[in-house]
């Protein structure tokens, strides 16, 4: 049966938050919008897909024997799809009531005809609305974030997010992140899904410029919530976390930015920015803090030729 949205979520040991998220679809499904969704697994090992059979909304799963990484699975739980919109969906997600009736009914209006992506409210556990649109990555504002020029000085140095605007309000804006990112899917075949070399971290960010080059919009809407705890799984591995958002940074630099550009932020990258996080960690006294930074480096610097090599690939994205 054809829907109007199919829901991806992108799994990896995410525990009861699965469990949560997809009992909150059901509880906020509409009679006239029952949505198909998808769970990628990506080998997870903590029995996160127990007893999902008992989930009363129609589950479809697709277990990867490795993990292929966020965009990889993304693009997995997308092919075949019939619907209209794809709602990549994190597993520490849940959703509010109105949440896809309104998400949806947004889209439809003919007058939205050319916003391409939507984002909507999300709150944290404490009920407090969370900033979760950002203005397009630029080498200065990598280079600021750096320096911590973007916390000293955020009139002269806006940094990546957009902690200026409450988000209690609509508006057009560069990108909204993935944790709730609804794509029409026409747009996201046209574009090629989303560019599987970033494993994890600014493939949200990279699809959002493509689709801005095609003269589409991103937009966020704060008429609908949803809970989102933030942080996700990745808590569990904050060195490897970090290692794969400082390696897709270069690999974004490398494909958005020109040569020159790309080089100096790659090299601020391995030799500046350690210095500063060392420092900052060393003045918070947190010896944790200083073995993830330490960790997380050494996985960098190792793996900077591979990087380096799958951004000058060019494929369908």
């Amino acid at each position: 049966m054809t829907t109007p949205i199919d829901i991806i979520i992108v799994n990896w040991n995410a525990g009861p938050l699965l469990r949560e998220c997809l009992e909150a679809i059901v509880e906020v499904s509409q009679t006239d919008l029952v949505p198909r969704t998808v769970v990628v697994d990506n080998a997870s090992t903590d029995g996160s897909l127990d007893g999902l059979e008992r989930i009363t909304v129609p589950v479809t799963l697709v277990r990867n024997e490795r993990n292929r990484g966020f965009a990889a699975a993304c693009n997995q739980g997308a092919k075949g799809s019939t619907a209209q919109y794809l709602l990549f969906l994190n597993p520490d997600t849940r959703l509010s009531t109105g949440a896809l009736a309104g998400s949806v009914a947004f889209m439809d209006r003919p007058e939205h005809q050319r916003i391409g992506i939507l984002g909507i409210q999300l709150i944290d556990g404490t009920g407090c609305v969370t900033p979760t649109c950002a203005r397009f990555p630029t080498t200065g504002r990598f280079l600021s974030k750096m320096l911590g020029l973007d916390k000293m000085l955020p009139r002269l140095f806006p940094p990546h997010f957009m902690v200026e605007w409450d988000h209690r309000d609509n508006r057009c804006v560069d990108q909204v992140i993935g944790a709730f990112f609804l794509i029409r899917r026409s747009l996201f075949e046209s574009l090629g899904g989303f560019d599987e070399r970033f494993f994890v971290y600014f493939e949200e960010v990279d699809l959002c410029v493509r689709a801005r080059a095609l003269a589409w919009h991103t937009f966020y809407l704060s008429n609908v919530q949803a809970y989102h705890r933030g942080g996700g799984v990745t808590d569990q591995v904050k060195s490897t976390r970090l290692f794969y958002s400082l390696r897709s940074r270069i690999l974004y630099a490398h494909k958005h930015f020109n040569p020159w550009a790309a080089t100096l932020l790659t090299l601020a990258t391995l030799f500046v920015e350690p210095v500063s996080r060392l420092v900052l960690a060393t003045i918070r006294r947190s010896p944790s803090l200083l073995i993830e930074t330490v960790k997380g480096y050494a996985l960098l610097w190792r793996s900077v030729p591979r990087a380096i090599s799958l951004s000058q690939r060019r494929g369908g994205a």
